[in-house]
């Protein structure tokens, strides 16, 4: 889906193929299509940030301030990732998969 398989290149990390190299799909329905992928990065991000609380806090015993450089940090380093699984998760909500076409 992406030109460059490496995230922290981060130069590349949003760069898609305009059309699937197997089906022949084509990513960019619309010019804003990946607009509404925000909403599922936000998402994802609090879920991240969820679980970073609970292990940072709950299970290694952090204080509060400690706990939130924590999930700050998480969230920080699995930006590009968190970016890409965003889009991922939002281009799957429109285009199902069909095997027959792989």
């Amino acid at each position: 889906m992406y030109t460059h398989s490496n995230a922290y290149n981060f130069s590349e990390t949003l760069k898609m193929h305009e059309n699937c190299p197997h089906c022949n799909t084509k990513f960019k329905i619309e010019p804003s299509f990946f607009y509404g992928a925000m909403y599922v990065s936000y998402a994802v991000g609090v879920a991240i940030a969820v679980a970073a609380f609970v292990i940072a806090y709950f299970f290694i015993g952090l204080d509060r301030l400690a706990t939130f450089f924590v999930i700050t940090g998480t969230l920080l380093v699995l930006l590009p990732l968190i970016l890409r699984v965003s889009r991922n998760i939002w281009i799957n909500m429109f285009f199902a998969f069909n095997k027959s076409k792989v």
